[in-house]
């Protein structure tokens, strides 16, 4: 091997071991550590410091890097649900965001929503930091859309105040318990009839696919594995009752949207 070829190939290992180190550090890394503090039991304490602080929310923030984390499915699950929002009737309704996320899901979702005749958007996430950055994406929606600092497992907002509920890869961050809570509060937040439509990954079908996506989950992810059986959303909706799932995935069933109607 040449030398030019050995210089990119560590050049390379470097980067990934940088960026693996990185997104570690910002993610698992900081759960591990705060279980030695007095913040443990906050309801705050799940939430990685990649997503409270703004300095790093902007840091990561880029299309072309979260594209790359979902395995360049991004646009594709962002389209599904547009798609469903763009044919739904939502004339003088409100469409509901719960939890904010990066790239352009928001203005995606917003703008499907706005032509769809919804009356208001309202985006609910625990932390402030968030709201400020999904709001500095929406300047020209100004007019309807609301921001409130609120927690996707006990939501203060009223019952039914929503005929469509938009989830986009929040479950697999959060305590097995709080998974639940957070489905069981969606399906309040939603009118009869409403629809949920939810984000998230999947159990992979190629066994090699599924043993990439287990070492992932192990390192980075330590609530995800879940969503592959005890906390399955779709399991968990129809234990509850009351709803009508579809589900599509995407990337031989690497992730999914889950379509959800409230009976």
């Amino acid at each position: 091997m040449t030398s030019w070829m050995m210089n990119v190939a560590f050049g390379l290992f470097f980067l990934l071991a940088f960026t693996g180190l990185f997104f570690f550090v910002l993610t698992r890394g900081a759960l591990l550590m705060r279980g030695f503090s007095s913040t443990q039991n906050s309801a705050k304490s799940h939430v990685y410091p990649l997503y409270s602080e703004m300095g790093l929310i902007k840091l990561v923030d880029f299309q072309p890097i979260i594209s790359a984390i979902l395995l360049f499915q991004y646009h594709a699950l962002v389209s599904k649900i547009v798609t469903g929002l763009s044919t739904s009737s939502l004339k003088n309704k409100k469409v509901l965001i719960t939890s904010c996320a990066f790239g352009n899901v928001i203005p995606r979702v917003v703008d499907a929503a706005v032509h769809s005749g919804a009356k208001q958007v309202l985006i609910a996430d625990i932390i402030r930091n968030e709201l400020v950055h999904a709001k500095s994406k929406l300047g020209q929606y100004a007019g309807k859309v609301a921001y409130v600092e609120d927690n996707a497992t006990a939501m203060t907002q009223e019952p039914g105040c929503a005929d469509a509920n938009v989830i986009f890869f929040l479950l697999h961050e959060l305590p097995h318990d709080l998974k639940e809570k957070a489905l069981q509060e969606a399906g309040r937040m939603l009118a009869p009839g409403g629809k949920l439509y939810l984000a998230e990954f999947h159990r992979p079908e190629v066994a090699v696919l599924r043993g990439l996506s287990w070492l992932y989950f192990k390192i980075f992810e330590p609530f995800g594995l879940a969503l592959w059986d005890t906390h399955d959303p779709v399991k968990c909706l129809n234990a509850m009752g009351g709803w009508s799932c579809e589900r599509s995935t995407y990337f031989f069933g690497n992730f999914q949207v889950v379509t959800a109607t409230k009976q």
